[in-house]
């Protein structure tokens, strides 16, 4: 079965920071664009960042200059290290393989003031 399992989320102060990793398991994304995605209580899943084939990003203006997308291809793997964490970060972190419209299950980052 292919998967996409995200890690790394947990509760951390304003300020402070996180990495999150999203592993693929019986798959092979080295060609596919990644994306990382984020949905508060009560508000829409929206894009945070993605990243292409070739490692161009592209991040959301909420984000931009705190947060930090890659991709390690031989490990299969995608992570988002997020620096200068605001309370407003707080929210479920989603992992979309976008070519392949795979969905991970998500991991909580709570972010206290």
């Amino acid at each position: 079965q292919v998967q996409l399992v995200e890690s790394g989320g947990g509760l951390v102060q304003a300020g402070g920071s996180l990495r999150l990793s999203c592993a693929a398991s019986r798959i092979i994304f080295s060609s596919d664009v990644m994306g990382w995605y984020r949905q508060a209580p009560g508000k829409q899943r929206e894009l945070v960042a993605f990243i292409t084939s070739g490692d161009r990003t592209n991040y959301a203006d909420s984000v931009k200059d705190r947060f930090t997308i890659s991709r390690d291809n031989a490990k299969n793997t995608v992570y988002l290290q997020m620096n200068s964490l605001k309370p407003e970060d707080t929210a479920v972190y989603y992992c979309h393989d976008l070519q392949r419209a795979l969905w991970g299950q998500g991991t909580q980052v709570t972010v206290s003031s």
